[in-house]
């Protein structure tokens, strides 16, 4: 006789994959609202300013609402991490499967080109209505030199894409180099499926030990570009950080480890969801107190909000990672179809938030109600963008031929790696 059947064997990668639709529906959320921040200025922010605010807030709205600013700050700590890890949990094992080398093909192919072409033809498009919005001439010749004429090439939402293939170079590198590295940190997040607590502590003092420091020297919020690599230096180590506790996750196996379905992270989803509302309102708390500062803020507060917010982000992806285990291990349509078309609508749905959101500045509704038609637009028409482009190469392979879209296989969600392609 064989062995009996695990009843839960498969089921943390289901939640996984339910948990990628869910992450891609926050994003567009978040973008969605931000043109009605009760914090925004009056007016919208001029194309040819330093220092070019419209890369965050592409369209400002006179209509507002100050709960768009609790929810844009609560995601903004935690949902990047989240989403660098999420990236990594499949890469290890995919290097081991596939060979450095055609590993690194299929990244530079479903992340390297689709975000050097969403540099060149997505964004220029997107942004078109940021120009439009407080420009003279409002003609497209005029905003094509205007558009040239930056100091740098706008990235928008597409800098996590080139990071994200940075990091699976180093995956590459680390893989060739020191293997011995992740296979240590596999081991101990497969303890940390009895005491999940440990890899939290842990991670908060690793993160800390490579935020804190970082935020001091540039600011919290300060971004750069080059060229078109755009980079938050404050973040650039949390990310790392992340990734790497994403590729020890992924490689020690998830239906045994820390994800376990039956472990103890999702049996105390509880404890981690009261820890996830704690520090994110200290975190709020002490960044309120800091900006009636300004730029001098004292070291101890600056230190203490900090601190705050790498404890928030790392009880912020422990509270989501326990949830989702706990409550999202049932197949869905929706969130399978989501899951599959999650890298598509990453890619796309700027160009539908830029110009929903431009076209309701004059539309006189209450924010609540234009950022849920920015939403809801934005959803159904990336969604359905991705998924026709998936379909066009869907034929293109049953007919025998290569596919030259953009849009990489359905099992990558808004590049978060999958356990087919990551």
């Amino acid at each position: 006789m064989g062995r009996p059947e695990n009843p839960t064997r498969g089921q943390s990668s289901l939640a996984l994959q339910n948990l990628r639709g869910v992450v891609i529906l926050v994003v567009l959320a978040f973008h969605s609202v931000l043109a009605y921040l009760g914090s925004l200025p009056a007016g919208a922010f001029a194309f040819d300013a330093s220092p070019y605010e419209w890369r965050a807030f592409p369209i400002v709205d006179r209509h507002r609402w100050f709960g768009f600013d609790i929810f844009c700050a609560w995601q903004d700590v935690s949902l990047m991490s989240l989403m660098f890890f999420l990236s990594a949990l499949f890469t290890w094992p995919s290097l081991a499967r596939k060979g450095r080398r055609y590993f690194l093909a299929g990244r530079i192919l479903r992340l390297g080109i689709p975000f050097a072409l969403a540099i060149a033809l997505i964004m220029p498009l997107a942004l078109y209505p940021v120009y439009r919005a407080t420009a003279a001439d409002r003609a497209f010749g005029a905003y094509v030199r205007h558009y040239l004429a930056l100091p740098f090439w706008p990235n928008g939402p597409m800098w996590f894409i080139w990071q994200l293939l940075a990091l699976a170079v180093l995956a590459a590198v680390l893989h060739r180099l020191a293997p011995g590295v992740i296979t240590w940190l596999a081991r101990r997040c497969a303890l940390a499926a009895a005491r999940p607590g440990w890899l939290f502590a842990g991670l908060v003092a690793v993160s800390a030990a490579g935020y804190v420091p970082m935020a001091l020297a540039f600011t919290p919020m300060a971004w750069n570009e080059h060229g078109p690599l755009a980079l938050q230096y404050s973040r650039s180590v949390l990310y790392l950080v992340y990734y790497i506790a994403g590729l020890g996750v992924g490689a020690c196996g998830l239906e045994h480890g820390v994800l376990a379905a039956g472990g103890m992270l999702a049996r105390q989803w509880p404890v981690w969801l009261a820890a996830s509302l704690a520090s994110i309102m200290t975190w709020m708390g002490l960044m309120g107190l800091a900006m009636g500062y300004g730029l001098s803020a004292p070291l101890g507060l600056q230190l203490a909000v900090d601190v705050s917010f790498v404890v928030a982000c790392s009880s912020g992806c422990f509270c989501v990672l326990a949830a989702c285990i706990r409550f999202g291990r049932r197949p869905s349509r929706i969130m399978n179809s989501l899951s599959r078309n999650a890298f598509g609508m990453y890619l796309c749905h700027y160009i539908f938030v830029v110009w929903l959101q431009y076209a309701l500045l004059g539309l006189a509704v209450f924010a609540i109600a234009k950022a849920a038609i920015v939403f809801g637009g934005t959803v159904l028409m990336a969604w359905g963008t991705s998924s026709a482009m998936t379909a066009v190469l869907v034929r293109s392979r049953l007919a025998g031929r290569k596919p030259r879209g953009l849009i990489p296989q359905p099992a990558v969600a808004g590049s978060f790696a999958s356990r087919k392609t990551a």
